[in-house]
């Protein structure tokens, strides 16, 4: 009886130490599970995980969504850092948290004050230096704590360099907040965080100056109009210009063309009295060279003659010089024949030397 009481005690013994070997692989499942699920982190959409691993010191940036690995037992911390487009405003009375402080004011370079009633700033996490926001801000939502800071330091310097005439045009107070982006950036980017947009409304002043801006705005309204108005009446005047220029260019082409056919028959007339002239100037030529050619036949032949004459007039008076003196009276005769001399005494002195004789 006792041999087999002890049996069975062995028999339970060893089905004990069965289910307890069962149970400590089941625990050592359950725990190696538990490490495995605590070992991985979900990276969601918008989202990046700084890796550190603290044996070496080193840092990794996950920039991609989904499951990532840790080493457990504390060789590996994760950091999760928010890199979606967050807002920051500068609105109301307080501060609520950090991304919601009092509004915005600001001294402007005459002196004056004007606040914004709502600065709004569009900033986010640059994923790929997620390190460096990690090391220089600390960890989560740690790198809002830049933004408050620079944002009104910088505003303020960038707005404060305008007037209260230039800050009320919206051009310049544009350009005033695009510096400060630009500043901005350059003091945030180096710590993996960049502000993407910035929007600020018309800056805000006491009432009287509110007015005097209302009424500037009125003016200036006035003075778009007037420019319109200047604008339109300069293209109608372009506008009668070509219309008369276009008519009057008209009456220039036409008063052209009659010229040039006034031309054309006066070039044709000109060529026709030319070649009339020609043909007169040839005929007239014509006829003048014969009538000198004629001349000089004639001049020729009376020259010829003359000479002939002369010759024999002068043998003739050769001849006569060497006749006697009784020819020569002869021939003094002959030439006086029928010629009545009166001689009639006259003296204008008591001895006359010489006698007139009168016909």
């Amino acid at each position: 009886m006792a041999e087999i009481n002890l049996d069975k005690i062995k028999e339970l013994r060893g089905q004990v130490g069965d289910i307890a070997q069962y149970i400590w692989v089941g625990a050592a499942s359950l725990i190696v599970l538990a490490m495995m699920f605590m070992s991985f982190t979900t990276i969601e959409p918008g989202e990046v995980a700084v890796r550190v691993n603290n044996v070496t010191g080193s840092a990794t940036a996950i920039t991609q969504p989904g499951w990532v690995f840790r080493l457990p037992m504390g060789i590996h911390s994760l950091h999760v850092l928010d890199v979606s487009p967050q807002t920051f405003q500068m609105k109301g009375d307080s501060s609520t948290d950090d991304l919601h402080v009092e509004r915005l004011t600001v001294r402007a370079s005459d002196g004056a004050n004007f606040h914004f009633e709502d600065t709004t700033l569009i900033f986010q996490v640059l994923g790929g230096d997620a390190v460096t926001v990690s090391r220089n801000a600390g960890h989560e939502y740690a790198f809002r704590a830049w933004i408050k800071p620079y944002a009104r330091a910088i505003l303020r310097d960038e707005f404060g360099r305008e007037s209260t005439i230039t800050v009320s045009d919206p051009s310049n107070y544009g350009a005033a907040a695009n510096r400060a982006q630009d500043r901005l950036n350059e003091f945030l980017e180096p710590h993996g965080i960049k502000v993407t947009q910035m929007v600020t409304p018309r800056p805000k002043f006491n009432a009287d100056y509110e007015q005097l801006i209302e009424e500037r705005n009125s003016l200036r309204n006035e003075l778009e109009v007037i420019r319109s108005n200047l604008e339109r009446a300069e293209t109608d005047r372009e506008r009668k210009l070509s219309e008369v220029d276009r008519d009057e260019n008209k009456k220039i082409q036409e008063r052209r063309a009659e010229l040039e056919s006034d031309l054309a028959t006066a070039v044709a007339d000109r060529e026709k009295t030319i070649r009339a002239a020609d043909t007169y100037q040839i005929e007239k030529i014509g006829k003048g060279q014969a009538k000198l050619a004629a001349a000089k036949r004639k001049a020729e032949e009376l020259k010829g003659q003359l000479d002939a004459n002369y010759r024999a007039k002068k043998a003739e008076i050769e001849a006569f010089r060497t006749q006697p003196v009784e020819r020569v009276m002869e021939r003094l005769g002959e030439t006086l024949k029928g010629v009545t001399i009166h001689i009639e005494p006259w003296a204008n002195d008591a001895n006359p030397s010489k006698i007139d004789i009168t016909q």
